[in-house]
Parts: structure tokens; C-alpha cells; sequence
């Protein structure tokens, strides 16, 4: 099917300080604060036992997506390189493909990857816009769906195929939130797509990508056992959230940040946590248990899926690894996760940027 492509941007003049403001819970790593005792359960109430991670790669730059062909093989994305690389326990990471026309400034480059038959996918951002692409490893580069807004900031860039094989995509506002309540804008949205790149069948608008609204930047995209999706939400100064996401809902950006809009017609969020604790990224769910990987509150999250909620949310590796950005589950179970010092967010440990696993239990 042909490429859909959508309006470019609006050149939008933001002074320096506002969008500093607006950003600095999702890129600058600050002094954690204390959590509160609601969020520190004990082990008893059913924290999983990860245990300690290996180090399956160092020295990589920026990591961003993650993915896995079907022998198991990893494949990392470098943001500002435009590098894939193919990463397997025990060996030294090798190039597997450089993606062209990958423009990296500020929050943008290549982003996210997923894997689906033969192909690989990229979301990156380019000259003129974000977009996602796919190839088969030696062949041609295909654009399947282009014309999402770039900016500085707010470039979305997780994507995944879901249990139903439609492609979903998680954008950002590319910092003008009113985008985010324009229907006719892919941005500040979750794309729903056919892996030809078609709007797919069934979204709540016959002909249009947008399966939700109202969204500021989504990184982290994730489904359970029963095929709900859940995402995760950079909030600007408060509250950052996990989403369950339904067809055809508003998730309130940028008239709601956090919960409270339920009266208003919004979709109210599972879980919040403050800007500090975490600036979610990606997010993975093994069994009932949720994972978050947080880039400011420099952590990895877990919380119990219970029915309709998520419970008992707890900390791991906090402060230990700095900035995280992406977690996995891998083929095997193992639980892959990245970290995100070189971004000129963190503050660089010997061997950054590291790839970790912990082995399925």
C-alpha cells in the first residue's frame, strides 16, 4: 500500500526557557525524593525477586529501541548514529544495518524498532519529519507511514507490533500540545497500523491512523495477557502516568496532567508517579508484572497487574545504573534493559551505555 503522509508542522517560536521547563522532568536526571510509604511496599505483597543483572554490552551510544529477530538476537538502536547493532550474551555487539537519512538533534534520531516477519521497523526522525520505515537486512528501505511532527522535544518514537499484528506507534505533541487534540495530526497520539503502514482496520475513525488522543509523548507501549494495551506518559511538571489505553479515548494532554479529568469526558490514568520518580519510558509486562524503565528518577519500576488496576508499585536499581530508557522481555523470558547516560542527560559511569539482562525466572 501507498505511503500516508500528513500535513508538515507548523514552525512554532518557543522561548529557550519554556521548553526547558517543559522537558526537564523527561531529560535531566535530578536528586530522587524520598517515596512515599504507599509506594514502598514490602516483598510480601508480591514484588518480583529480580536479582542482579548481567552486562551483555557496554560502550554503546545513546541506546534507544530494542527488538528481537526470532533466533533471539537483540537489536539495539543508537539515537544519534543511526546505528542498529546486534547484541548476543557473550559477544561484542556488531553492526547489523545503518539506517539513512536518521537527523538526531535534541530528543530525536533513531528510535524505536520492531521486528515482524523478515522485516525490521525504525521510527527515526528525519529532515523534515518523524517517520517509520522497514527493510529486510540487505535490501531497500521502504517508508510505510511519514509526515509525524518533529521539534527538540515530544518526538514519541516507541512502536510494536500487538497481538492482533497491527503496528502501533507512540508519538508526541513535538512541543505544541494543541496538536494533541487535532484529529487531523498524528501527533500527541497512538497510531494503530497495518504493516504496510495503511491505517488499520477497525480504529474507532474508518480511514484515519489514531486509535487515542490526547497524549504528550509516548515512549512505552505494552500489552497483557488478555491483549489490553497500557502505555506510558511523560507528564510536563507534576505527574507522569501508565494509561490503559481504549480505542477511541482522550487521555486529556494538554488540558489534564495526571488524574481528574474523568469528569470532563478524559480517560484518568492507572498510575502516577511524580516527575523526579520517573519520566517513564519504556515499559515490558511479563506475567502480572508491569515494568517501567524511568529516565529521571533513574530506576526500574515494577507494579502488579490486579483486574482493572495496577498495585503495589516498587523500586529496583535505583541511583545504581543511572537514566534507564527501554525495557524488554526478551524470546527466552529474559528481561532486557537499557541505560541512557551518553544522551548529555546523565551522569556517565565507567562503561555507559550498557545493555542488561536479567535471566527469566
Amino acid at each position: 500500500m501507498g505511503v500516508r503522509t500528513v500535513a508538515r508542522r507548523l514552525v512554532v517560536a518557543v522561548a529557550a526557557v519554556v521548553v526547558v521547563a517543559s522537558c526537564a522532568n523527561e531529560q535531566a536526571s535530578a536528586p530522587t525524593s524520598p517515596i512515599a510509604s504507599s509506594t514502598a511496599p514490602s516483598r510480601s505483597e508480591g514484588v518480583p525477586d529480580l536479582g542482579v543483572p548481567e552486562v551483555v554490552a557496554q560502550g554503546i551510544e545513546v541506546p534507544w529501541g530494542l527488538a528481537f529477530l526470532p533466533d533471539g538476537t537483540a537489536l539495539v538502536a543508537e539515537r544519534d548514529s543511526g546505528r542498529i547493532l546486534r547484541v548476543v550474551p557473550g559477544r561484542t555487539p556488531e553492526p547489523f544495518f545503518e539506517v539513512p537519512g536518521v537527523v538526531a538533534r535534541g530528543e530525536g534520531g533513531l528510535l524505536g524498532l520492531a521486528v515482524r516477519d523478515d522485516y525490521v521497523y525504525a521510527y527515526f526522525t528525519a529532515s523534515d519529519d518523524n517517520r517509520i520505515v522497514r527493510f529486510r537486512p540487505g535490501g531497500p528501505v521502504e517508508v510505510v507511514f511519514s509526515g509525524i511532527a518533529k521539534a527538540g522535544n515530544h518526538n514519541g518514537g516507541r512502536i510494536a507490533f500487538g497481538p492482533d499484528g497491527m503496528l502501533y506507534v507512540g508519538t508526541g505533541d513535538a512541543g505544541q500540545p494543541s496538536r494533541s487534540q487535532d484529529p487531523g495530526s498524528p501527533n500527541g497520539k497512538i497510531l494503530r497500523l497495518t504493516a504496510e503502514g495503511a491505517p488499520a482496520p477497525g480504529n474507532p475513525t474508518p480511514g484515519s491512523p489514531v486509535l487515542s488522543t490526547g497524549h504528550r509523548n509516548v515512549q512505552g507501549l505494552a500489552w497483557d495477557r488478555t491483549g489490553t494495551l497500557y502505555a506510558a506518559e511523560f507528564g510536563q511538571n507534576r505527574l507522569d502516568e501508565i494509561n490503559r489505553i481504549e480505542p477511541g479515548r482522550d487521555y486529556g494532554w494538554p488540558d489534564v496532567e495526571g488524574g481528574g479529568g474523568a469528569d470532563r469526558g478524559f480517560a484518568d490514568p492507572l498510575l502516577t508517579w511524580s516527575t523526579e520518580e520517573a519520566s517513564p519510558s519504556g515499559i515490558a509486562i511479563a506475567g502480572d508484572t508491569l515494568y517501567v524503565a524511568a529516565l529521571r528518577g533513574e530506576r526500574l519500576w515494577t507494579a502488579n497487574l490486579s483486574g482493572a488496576d495496577l498495585t503495589a508499585p516498587h523500586d529496583y536499581l535505583r541511583d545504581t545504573y543511572g537514566r534507564l530508557r527501554t525495557v524488554a522481555v526478551a524470546p527466552d523470558g529474559a528481561l532486557w534493559l537499557t541505560t541512557s547516560n551518553t544522551d548529555g542527560r546523565g551522569d556517565l559511569r565507567d562503561g555507559d551505555d550498557r545493555i542488561l539482562r536479567f535471566p527469566a525466572r
